[in-house]
Parts: structure tokens; C-alpha cells; sequence
């Protein structure tokens, strides 16, 4: 099975079997986020999850939660933000967009409700790889999962027969998942051991024949990278797409969650992004009608109207 596919129904499986919030396509590095896009981000709840669904559905952007704009006195943003006045306005202003900022007279913001730093527990990556005879960079992407250790477990998903040389190839903590996407059987080859995800970390920027650069990172950076990490899945979930304008597309569920987009002339789920004129298979139409919110929404953690609030209408921001 190809890994897009692959990828959905692993995803379809963990929000039906676990009490994680599921994220797909997550950037897991710190000095350089986008050196290192983990494929599954899972996040388990902590004590203050309920609080943190009642601020709103959305991610709530990095900048707010450490700006001195709290629950009481209004601030201006440029004096609550450290950072440009530009781009103090910009994150403000997206913060009342999604309800964790409120306006006040004379322009100033404050937090509606408090932010629950205790939110979230741990963090699961998974990095999904459903033929190891096609590995591409999968070691070198578990290498860096290891090494920064900015997830609590590191998990590789296969369709794969998992043989002793695999294991071996691997790094001692990754964990290893055989996924049957068809069935939904999980079988855990070997369970992932608890890395540092509380200490500072090693960061590998990049690998040459003879040296490989990194960087090391503190203990707060790590922090600030998981939080992120975890308002972006949050805010994001795995329901990343939209569906093709397509007669043959349909909706799927996979073990009782909804939204997968399946092709009902290839026979499977498909990614929407290659569908189109160029497929043999394509007919025009207009997509299926599909709320993605609402097959999300009562399946996790996640909440999509805190406090009956207006439904939001998805946007560009899903695929950011």
C-alpha cells in the first residue's frame, strides 16, 4: 500500500482505539522545524485538556500563550508581545479571530480564559513507512527522533514482516508497529522505550559522507517545541484535505471514524491530491458532502464548539 493510504487508516485506527488527539504532518524540530516533519503526532490528554477545548477548537499561535496578555488588564499588543509590532498585531489579531483573545476598548487584548499549560501529556510520533524494502531516509529520520528526543515515544508503523535485521538497523528506543490498514490489526513488534523528552537534546540539521551537523538544545527550547507540536495537532488534526470533484470519489470510514477519501474506481482510499482530469478514472462532478469537523468532532479529545459556539468555516489554515 502506498504510504498516503497507509498513513489515513493508521490514523482512522488510533482515534478509534485511543484517547490521543491524532495530527498528521507535524514539524518536530527545534532550530529548525521543517528539518523534520514527523508523519503522526499523537497527544495524550492531561488534567487541563477539558479546559483547553473550552478555549477553542483552533491552534491557539505560540506567541499569545507567552505574550503578557493574560485573563485581566488589556494590553496593547505591541507592549504584550516581544517581538515586531507588525507581527504582534498579526498574531493578535488571529487570536481574537479564533476566541482566545477578547478585544477591548481602545484596542487592547486580553485571554479569555486562562491557558491550561498542563493540557497535554505525552507525545507519540509515528513515522509510517509501509514497505521496509523501499526504506528511502527512514533511518536517518529515527536517528533524529532519538537524538532530540522531542517526543516522549518514537513509533515506526509498517505493513511490513518485521524480520531480526530490521530491528537491529533500528534505534534501540524506536518502537515498532505492524498495521494491517485493510483489518486495523496493531501488532507491537517491539514497544518504544521512554526517551528524554524532559532534558536538552541533540538536534541532527543535516548528515554528509563524512561529518553530520547538530545542534544542541536546551531543555526549554524542547518545551516550547512540544507545546507547539501539540496546539498544532490540536488545531489540525489528521482530516487534512479536501475532497476531489470527482463522481467516483466517496466517503469512507475506517473502524467507525468518518472522512477518509476513497475512490470507488481505484477501490481504496486515495490521496485527493493526485486525483483529477489526468486520471483515467476521473468524471466530473462536485465533491461528496462531507463535514470533516463533524467526523472529528466526539471521537477525541477535540472539541469543535466550545461552549456552542458558532460553527467556523474551514480554511486555508487546515493546510498550513
Amino acid at each position: 500500500m502506498r504510504e498516503f493510504p497507509f498513513e489515513l487508516a493508521l490514523c482512522a485506527h488510533l482515534e478509534a482505539t485511543e484517547e490521543w488527539v491524532v495530527g498528521r504532518q507535524i514539524g518536530g524540530g527545534v532550530r529548525a522545524p521543517g528539518n523534520r516533519i514527523l508523519d503522526v503526532v499523537c497527544v495524550e490528554p492531561g488534567p487541563g485538556m477539558d479546559a483547553r477545548a473550552a478555549l477553542t477548537p483552533e491552534a491557539i499561535p505560540d506567541a499569545a500563550v507567552e505574550s503578557d496578555a493574560s485573563v485581566g488588564r488589556a494590553r496593547d499588543p505591541v507592549e504584550a508581545f516581544d517581538c515586531s509590532p507588525e507581527h504582534a498585531r498579526r498574531v493578535a489579531d488571529r487570536a481574537v479571530e479564533i476566541g482566545f483573545f477578547e478585544r477591548a476598548l481602545g484596542g487592547g487584548v486580553r485571554q479569555v480564559a486562562r491557558y491550561p499549560d498542563d493540557w497535554f501529556g505525552r507525545l507519540v510520533g509515528v513515522e509510517n513507512k509501509p514497505d521496509l524494502d523501499a526504506p528511502g531516509d527512514l533511518l536517518t529520520q529515527l536517528r533524529k527522533d532519538a537524538s532530540l528526543a522531542v517526543v516522549d515515544k518514537a513509533v515506526l508503523a509498517t505493513e511490513s514482516y518485521v524480520t531480526g535485521a530490521h530491528l537491529n538497523r533500528l534505534p534501540d528506543p524506536v518502537g515498532v508497529w505492524r498495521f494491517d490498514p485493510v483489518t486495523g490489526d496493531r501488532e507491537v513488534v517491539r514497544e518504544p522505550e521512554p526517551l528524554p523528552a524532559s532534558e536538552g537534546g541533540v538536534e541532527v540539521l543535516d548528515e554528509h559522507p563524512l561529518r553530520t551537523d547538530v545542534a544542541p538544545v536546551s531543555a526549554d527550547e524542547k518545551a516550547r517545541r512540544r507545546r507547539r507540536m501539540a496546539e498544532r495537532a490540536y488545531g489540525k488534526g489528521w482530516r487534512t484535505y479536501e475532497f476531489p470533484a470527482c463522481a467516483r470519489a466517496e466517503v469512507a470510514a475506517r473502524e467507525g471514524a468518518d472522512g477518509l477519501p476513497f475512490c470507488e474506481w481505484k477501490g481504496g482510499v486515495v490521496n485527493p491530491a493526485e486525483c483529477g482530469p489526468s486520471c483515467p478514472g476521473h468524471e466530473d462532478a462536485d465533491p461528496p458532502d462531507v463535514d470533516l469537523d463533524a467526523a472529528r468532532d466526539g471521537r477525541t479529545p477535540w472539541v469543535a464548539d466550545p461552549e456552542g459556539r458558532a460553527r467556523r468555516q474551514s480554511g486555508l489554515d487546515r493546510f498550513c
